[in-house]
């Protein structure tokens, strides 16, 4: 009688753990796509559901050759290349992506911060993305000429240099077609406004869609 009832209580142990091992299995499937970035894509201004992330979601789910991927917006208002750095390991170890959009820098410009500090955060987060057999794609930003033209210009360069030395792709700016139109602005002049969330997805997508 003992017996029976040790064998039965394993029994059903080990239909829980095959139906654990399933389920993990069926997550680790499914591709995911992973967009670290700061305020341009976390929604700054107006409903997240109106952000260029959501519509990329959409838009994946809808395109039949597309239709098995995830997005995770991993995006924070305010976040610099720093905390995405420091944000990284974990959402690569949690969501196991086939690929990250790395949307960061605009912040640190703003701010002056050096930019061979921020070239190395970016690199590093090339580099573990990289690691973690996920492709990444690069989304290049532009600034003000706040703190002259050298530092400007050494920041728009930054981008594509990095994308040149990881062989990644390259969104060349996210706000093209956008930062020069005050319709398309919020009134800091630095985001994008809920109208203009769909010209921000057709910058992006071209370089992204090949990656799918």
């Amino acid at each position: 009688m003992h017996s029976t009832v040790i064998f039965c209580l394993l029994r059903r142990l080990l239909g829980i753990i095959l139906l654990l091992t399933i389920a993990l299995n069926t997550r680790a499937q499914t591709p995911t796509i992973i967009v670290l970035g700061d305020s341009l894509s976390a929604g700054y201004g107006f409903d997240l559901n109106e952000g260029w992330v959501q519509l990329l979601r959409e838009r994946v789910t809808q395109n039949e050759a597309t239709a098995h991927y995830q997005v995770i917006n991993a995006s924070v208002s305010g976040e610099t290349t720093r905390g995405g750095l420091a944000r990284l390991d974990k959402l690569l170890k949690a969501h196991q992506p086939e690929i990250v959009i790395v949307e960061l820098g605009g912040n640190d410009g703003l701010r002056g911060q050096p930019i061979k500090l921020m070239r190395q955060n970016l690199a590093n987060i090339i580099q573990k993305t990289q690691a973690a057999s996920a492709t990444v794609l690069l989304v290049g930003m532009q600034i003000p000429p706040n703190y002259g033209a050298r530092y400007t210009q050494t920041f728009s360069a930054m981008y594509p240099e990095l994308a040149e030395r990881f062989k990644v792709a390259l969104v060349p700016f996210l706000l093209q077609g956008i930062a020069l139109d005050s319709e398309l602005m919020q009134n800091d002049g630095i985001h994008a406004n809920a109208s203009a969330q769909p010209k921000l997805l057709d910058n992006v997508w071209p370089l992204l869609e090949p990656l799918l």
